[in-house]
């Protein structure tokens, strides 16, 4: 009988030890977790006062992209004058293709649609502009004046403007960021 007074006699002890025990443990283990959680915010947090500086920077630097390679602004600023209409086509083309891998490290800080849509609209700029090229009359003999006037009067005509879909999507992503 000794030896079953002594089982409880020690059962009462370490039952309640192992409870605390337990839950110990439980609120230990739930500290750490918020605890981690709470550095993992603080991290983010860091990261973001860094990357979101850049971040803006990139879409500004797009939106600028798109804004030169846009038909108007493009026949602006890249002269035609004393060009033949193949050496112009040439010119705008190279010109774009310029602006592009100049900023072509952009799309690391954007969203993937983001830098889809700026590309879709490079392609739709350089289409145009190769559209407009081969609708030349007497392509061989054409000036680049000519075909500065031919883009313009087809922009005109047709309200199309393809770089606008694209500026509307890095727009939305910069207003997304805040």
């Amino acid at each position: 009988m000794d030896s079953t007074a002594y089982f409880f006699d020690l059962l009462k002890i370490i039952l309640p030890a192992l409870i605390v025990a337990g839950a110990i443990y439980f609120l230990f283990q739930q500290f750490l977790e918020k605890e981690q959680q709470r550095r993992l915010v603080e991290m983010r947090l860091e990261a973001s006062k860094t990357t979101l500086p850049l971040r803006l920077q990139a879409l500004e630097r797009v939106t600028m992209l798109l804004e030169r390679i846009t038909p108007n602004n493009l026949l602006v600023r890249v002269s035609s004058a004393g060009l033949s209409a193949s050496d112009y086509h040439r010119l705008l083309l190279q010109e774009i293709r310029a602006e592009m891998e100049h900023n072509l490290s952009q799309q690391l800080y954007m969203q993937p649609e983001t830098w889809a849509a700026v590309k879709q609209a490079q392609e739709s700029v350089v289409n145009l502009i190769t559209t407009h090229y081969q609708a030349l009359p007497n392509l061989q003999e054409a000036r680049g004046p000519e075909l500065a006037r031919h883009i313009l009067e087809g922009l005109m005509t047709n309200q199309f403007d393809p770089t606008a879909t694209a500026l509307l999507v890095v727009k939305r992503e910069a207003v997304a960021m805040f």
